[in-house]
């Protein structure tokens, strides 16, 4: 159509062009009166005859034209390479967006290649520079992992340099996968096998009318609990229901646990709370013997403030016992089912255990997967439904399948931590650099993070969790707010803004992730990892906070 448009136009051009006027050799000169001139009619015949004659030279030069340029090109066509006549113009005009290219991918490679180092470098330190001389299990796995990630890492650098020159027909996306690789993939942070079917286990067979009443009085809620489950244990060797205190004296435990749970699980009416066991004894009831695991330093932790608590909830005791005269909670004796049965075993109707938490009884056998007692479940205790049901809304919705939940515990543990040598409280660098290490490991995009920690200090501690450029972002529950509805379950059933269920909301979601950094010490962090040994969420790559490194810097003691 251009082509066609520009033709229009230069015959335009010839048709309106003229020649300048010029005076005719013999003119006639002008009439006086008005009439038609012969000099103007001559002119205009002259005019029409030169237009003609312009027209028809116009006209056969074009004709002429386009029947000699078809005939000038077939022989051009057949004996040159139409493509050689352009090439080195096209060429021209790409070389320098194919050099940029080149350049570009040549500087990603370089950039690629000093990770390679660095990992490698890292890789060489932490495997070979080791102060026990010894290689476990999971550190094997570890430097399996890591060669194919930079075998990986090789092939994508081997992409990237030649992704300037591939052609139409070249994979553009992806990786290439190497075949005499392709079996040796593996998730290097794999589920523990916890082998459940060889767990050893007992019926819990409680006899009617004869109790258990369970004494819990010593730390917090985590320590509370791993208390009750030590209970449920004693209550099942001597054939005894187990009661779960009162709020009035210890936790408000049917806010975070089922207790139905407990007994669905074991097919029998085995633990009854408080309530009801008032009921079944009238309002009054009696402990027929009161007796302390520990001796020292206090008998059963149990003070006259504790003894007038529960008297005030229609109550009575016995005198205070104790199984061994020298059972102390600083070094507690490992003990057998044979030893609970003589020292606790009696025809009593009601009898009271305090506190076993720090009670070592067949501890092999206690500390299996699901526990000593046979149930159907994955273990007895458990968060309730509410909380496990909210935990899995927060995780679909901040979170994702694949995370790492941090228990970085810091109020308190202080003082707590450097009583120990060596100490367990790390500076915000170096732990930083650990969980670091701890992402890249287990190549997951965020953490989930449990912290009684102040905002600066969290605030510097997500500041300095970076890898290859990118800041790994640290989630914590945040404030509550009416337009997510992950919590809804909480406020609808008056769970909300209670401390203990916002403990156990934390502990079921850091017992539901890909992988979990504890605080070492910590029992919270205790009843996370017993949580994900039942669940069999436990992963290879679990461990405690710089776990195997002293912390770079301790300060003084008072």
């Amino acid at each position: 159509m251009d082509r066609d448009s520009s033709d229009e136009d230069d015959d335009r051009q010839t048709l309106i062009h003229q020649n300048d006027t010029k005076n005719l050799p013999h003119q006639i000169p002008a009439s006086p009166r008005p009439s038609t001139s012969p000099r103007s009619s001559f002119h205009i015949e002259e005019l029409e005859s030169q237009i003609r004659r312009r027209f028809k030279l116009t006209f056969n030069k074009r004709y002429l034209f386009a029947i000699f340029l078809p005939l000038l090109i077939i022989p051009i066509y057949f004996s040159t390479d139409i493509r050689s006549l352009f090439s080195s113009n096209i060429s021209s005009l790409k070389f320098n967006t194919v050099s940029d290219r080149i350049r570009e991918s040549q500087l990603q490679a370089l950039y690629l290649l000093n990770q390679q180092q660095n990992s490698l470098l890292s890789l060489w330190n932490h495997t070979f520079v080791n102060s026990n001389n010894n290689i476990t299990a999971v550190q094997f796995d570890d430097i399996k992992a890591s060669l194919l990630t930079q075998i990986t890492l090789n092939k994508h650098i081997q992409q990237i340099l030649l992704s300037p020159h591939k052609t139409g027909n070249s994979p553009q996306n992806g990786t290439l996968l190497d075949p005499n690789f392709a079996g040796y993939s593996f998730d290097r942070c794999r589920k523990v096998d916890q082998k459940f079917a060889e767990r050893k286990t007992f019926e819990w067979k409680p006899k009617p009318n004869k109790f258990l009443f369970a004494i819990c009085l010593s730390g917090q809620m985590s320590n509370h609990l791993i208390c009750l489950e030590k209970h449920m244990f004693f209550a099942a060797v001597l054939n005894r229901a187990l009661v779960i205190p009162s709020s009035r004296f210890d936790y408000q435990y049917n806010r975070v646990l089922d207790i139905e749970h407990i007994n669905g699980c074991i097919g029998k009416k085995a633990v009854i709370p408080f309530e009801e066991f008032m009921e079944i004894k009238k309002n009054h009831a009696h402990i027929d013997k009161f007796i302390c695991y520990f001796s020292s330093p206090q008998p059963c932790y149990v003070d006259e403030e504790h003894l007038k608590k529960l008297k005030s909830l229609g109550i009575s005791t016995g005198k205070l016992e104790t199984a061994w005269k020298n059972e102390d909670i600083k070094k507690p004796s490992q003990k057998t089912i044979k030893d609970v049965e003589e020292k606790f075993g009696s025809d009593d109707d009601v009898i009271a255990i305090g506190d076993v938490f720090y009670a070592d009884v067949e501890r092999d056998w206690v500390l299996q997967p699901g526990g000593p007692i046979a149930h159907k479940c994955k273990t007895l205790i458990e968060p309730s439904k509410l909380i496990l049901l909210t935990a899995e809304r927060f995780i679909q919705t901040f979170l994702g399948s694949n995370f790492i939940a941090l228990h970085f515990r810091r109020h308190g543990f202080l003082k707590f931590c450097n009583a120990k040598k060596p100490s367990c409280f790390y500076p915000i660098p170096q732990a930083a650099d650990c969980i670091t290490r701890m992402v890249e490991r287990a190549n997951t995009p965020v953490i989930y993070l449990s912290t009684d920690a102040a905002e600066s200090e969290t605030s510097l501690l997500q500041s300095m969790v970076v890898l290859n450029g990118k800041t790994i972002p640290l989630v914590k529950r945040p404030p509550r707010n009416s337009a997510e509805k992950w919590d809804a379950l909480l406020y609808r059933h008056g769970l909300a803004e209670d401390p203990q269920v916002e403990a156990m909301l934390d502990k079921t979601i850091c017992a539901m992730s890909s992988v979990f950094i504890g605080a070492p010490g910590s029992t919270f962090t205790g009843d996370i990892l017993r949580l994900r040994k039942d669940w069999g969420t436990a992963s290879l790559c679990d461990e405690y906070l710089c776990q195997g490194e002293d912390p770079n810097f301790t300060a003084g003691e008072e």
